[in-house]
């Protein structure tokens, strides 16, 4: 059988810029600057560097860094990345416009398993809503902004809400974007501490380490046929978040080059090797180093 990601729709938009805001209810949301740029790309071109970039702020909250500087560096990936869209990875399906209500996996930020369609979409505008419109199952939006008419034309094969969460009014919530990335930390360490501990720990703490790992649950691009010179089964990834998803998960069960975390500077770092321990050799050297002088 071939690789069955070989092809994929995963293209995606960022911005040049992105900011901090503060609703008046205390809410702190990551949004574009009013001035920034959007930039389509394609996340699976760099796919290993994306997986670490959302590991290593992952191991930022699990190791309670300061706010700040969690902030500082999801500012950056934001950047180079984009947001996560997490508007159109939560709900069942990514054309859930196209209902009055919106149904909901299971997941750590909306504890609903239902909600009005409009309401959903406004929690991801909070400064200013867009021009929407919905009767029934019958929906559309409006801008007067050129370069948004511009991506609308881009991705007008999207589902609506894919195309909605490229919009400069469209923004994250911190609380959110802590959320997701918090828990494919906690995979990774766990994964990580099994490896290491399995060997000396007894079954029921084994067993613990094994339910862990069980909770984290991934919700399953799309796909589609296509008919190029065969039949081809094409993938869908309507978020960032699934995107990521799914390259982490692959990532860290790959037996050749599975991510992991290095011993010494707990960074994460894609192995060269299963049983590799540091993600370079001046790591290595310095934990020998360090373990010489206790």
């Amino acid at each position: 059988m071939t690789n069955i990601f070989e092809n994929t729709r995963a293209s995606w938009v960022r911005y040049s810029d992105y900011e901090w805001k503060t609703t008046e209810n205390g809410k702190d949301y990551l949004l574009p600057t009013k001035d920034a740029q959007p930039k389509p790309y394609d996340p699976m071109e760099d796919a290993d560097n994306l997986v670490l970039a959302a590991a290593d702020i992952g191991l930022m909250l699990f190791h309670k860094n300061p706010e700040k500087a969690i902030k500082a560096a999801m500012q950056a990936f934001a950047c180079k990345y984009g947001l996560l869209g997490i508007m159109t990875a939560l709900p069942t399906t990514a054309k859930f416009i196209e209902y009055e209500q919106v149904y909901f996996h299971k997941n750590q930020i909306i504890k609903t398993e239902t909600m009005d369609t409009e309401d959903y979409i406004s929690l991801f505008f909070p400064f200013r809503k867009p021009d929407f419109h919905k009767k029934g199952v019958e929906s559309g939006w409006n801008t007067d902004d050129r370069m948004m008419m511009a991506l609308i034309m881009t991705y007008q094969l999207e589902p609506q809400a894919t195309v909605m969460s490229f919009m400069r009014d469209y923004g994250e919530q911190y609380e959110w974007l802590a959320s997701v990335f918090r828990d494919w930390a906690f995979t990774l360490v766990t994964a990580t501490l099994y490896e290491i501990d399995r060997e000396r720990l007894d079954d029921m703490t084994l067993e613990i380490y094994r339910k862990g790992m069980a909770a984290f649950e991934g919700n399953t691009p799309t796909y589609h046929l296509e008919l190029r010179e065969h039949p081809t089964l094409v993938w869908d990834f309507h978020s960032l978040l699934l995107n990521i998803q799914l390259l982490f998960s692959m990532t860290l069960t790959d037996e050749k080059n599975p991510l992991k975390i290095c011993h010494q500077c707990q960074r994460p770092f894609i192995a060269g090797k299963a049983d590799a321990k540091y993600c370079s050799p001046a790591c290595r050297e310095q934990h020998k180093k360090e373990k010489g002088k206790k």
